[in-house]
């Protein structure tokens, strides 16, 4: 059993020696380590939340991008809308203007044939009128040879100017 207990001796200068252990390394060595452990664990928290900051203005940042997106889109939707608008408001001017012009030639057109049409009528009848006219004084000349026939023509012309 002397061997499991140990002396009076032994403990006390077990003691001394590990409190004269404790006191160096609490002096030179724990300081430095809890120092250098403090320093690493400020600069922990620091990177943590500078991390933090930064996935938070990432967030932010893809909000924002987000929303300029939207924007942007919503734009372009209102330019396509426009450039739409735009294109079928010519398209029916064109339309407009097309029929417009269409139907200005149809009536320029109707009018000339109309003008050339009573220019043609005019001309067939002067062109009856003289061919009649030379039908008249040959058959005329044919008839009235003689003066028999002269009197009698023109006793009927004053019988049926008197009967008008």
């Amino acid at each position: 059993m002397d061997l499991i207990t140990p002396g009076f001796g032994l403990v006390f200068w077990q003691t001394i020696v590990f409190l004269g252990l404790v006191f160096v390394l609490s002096r030179y060595a724990w300081k430095p380590m809890l120092n250098a452990v403090k320093e690493r664990e400020s600069s922990i928290e620091a990177s943590l939340s500078a991390a933090e900051k930064a996935k938070d203005e990432m967030a932010k940042l893809q909000s924002d991008n987000e929303k300029l997106l939207d924007e942007a889109r919503l734009e372009r939707d209102k330019m396509l809308k426009e450039a739409l608008a735009s294109a079928n408001r010519i398209k029916g001017e064109a339309k407009e203007d097309a029929s417009k012009i269409s139907g200005k030639m149809i009536e320029d057109a109707k009018a000339a044939i109309n003008t050339e049409k009573d220019a043609a009528m005019t001309e067939m009848k002067n062109h009856v009128a003289a061919l009649s006219m030379e039908i008249a004084e040959h058959l005329l000349r044919q008839n009235l040879s003689d003066d028999e026939q002269q009197k009698q023509l023109v006793t009927r012309f004053i019988n049926e100017l008197n009967i008008n």
